[in-house]
């Protein structure tokens, strides 16, 4: 039996976003947001949602591109510095001793020392209360050589990614491999 808990902005897992983005002087900043995942795959688009308040928003405006950088768990504790202050008052790249890198393809720098970014032109943005979600159009992927499989493509064990977790306010690691998608449901189907 299953117990009503209400309303909350509550889904697992929730992935940590760090969102790049230059100022109007194009000054580097980085904030973390957990609202948002792919949206879209063609053309390949992510989201994010964030409040006006937050100083990425109007960045985001203004420069119309971000980048989303995704942390290992060496990078738990700067991801969750980046959004605890605000890029207005403190430079988190200098605080963190972290690298921006601006990305040749949007207006918007990426994190050198993460395991892979994506860099994003923005699309649309769409009020919806509280918050603004922002669409990105993927244009590329920046990855660490150490992070891919032998075909090129990302291997989760070796990025290590963090996940939110929503109403607890805490962190965790991936997982166990359980097996492969489109596959292992295979055993559930009737004949």
């Amino acid at each position: 039996m299953k117990k009503s808990i209400g309303a909350e902005t509550i889904i697992y897992p929730t992935p940590v976003l760090v969102v790049g983005t230059y100022n109007a002087e194009g000054e580097p900043n980085v904030m973390t947001a957990a609202w948002g995942g792919i949206c879209c795959s063609s053309p390949p688009c992510v989201a994010i949602a964030l409040r006006k308040a937050t100083y990425t928003y109007g960045n985001i405006v203004q420069q119309g591109a971000f980048t989303i950088n995704i942390p290992s768990e060496k990078h738990a504790r700067c991801a969750d510095y980046f959004g605890i202050v605000s890029g207005k008052r403190v430079d988190k790249f200098d605080v963190s001793g972290l690298t921006p890198v601006k990305s040749a393809l949007v207006n918007a720098p990426y994190i050198e020392e993460f395991p892979f970014a994506l860099e994003c032109k923005l699309i649309h943005q769409i009020e919806i209360g509280l918050h603004t979600q922002f669409i990105g159009e993927i244009l590329d992927i920046k990855a660490e050589e150490g992070v891919l499989d032998e075909k090129g493509k990302l291997d989760i064990e070796k990025v290590r990614p963090i996940f939110y977790a929503p109403g607890a306010n805490t962190y965790y690691r991936m997982g166990e491999f359980l097996g492969e998608a489109f596959s292992i449901g295979q055993e559930v189907k009737k004949n």
